[in-house]
């Protein structure tokens, strides 16, 4: 099978548009609803993806928190239409957390922090 290389795409076979992953759900492994992808960070020289800042919490967005969540805990699942991530309201509530959600860099302290937390190797 061709895959298809139209750069002008959104979407092919194996890749997808960073526009896209925004907005788009995430869910526990048995459908019910964390929060949402609101910006995919990417490691500038590297060109490897760090984390998804996840939103999540509060009502109609009021008091919703934004979280950092490491690539690899995240895994499209196209029978939810949504990327799955197993982790519990409470152990999302204890995740590392921006309060500034102007600025979504971490340093390289709270990259290892958020690293640890999510149990993933920190390598930047």
């Amino acid at each position: 099978m061709t895959e298809v290389t139209d750069p002008r795409l959104d979407e092919t076979l194996s890749l997808i548009g960073s526009d896209k992953v925004e907005g788009t759900p995430v869910k526990r492994p048995n459908g019910d609803r964390l929060g949402e992808i609101r910006r995919v960070m990417i490691e500038k020289t590297t060109g490897k993806v760090a984390y998804a800042v996840l939103t999540f919490g509060g009502f109609l967005s009021l008091g919703e928190g934004s979280y950092p969540v490491p690539w690899e805990k995240l895994t499209y699942n196209p029978k939810l239409d949504a990327y799955e991530l197993d982790i519990s309201d409470d152990q999302l509530r204890n995740a590392p957390q921006f309060v500034d959600e102007s600025a979504y860099d971490v340093t390289r302290a709270e990259g290892r922090r958020v690293n640890e937390f999510f149990d993933v190797p920190f390598v930047f």
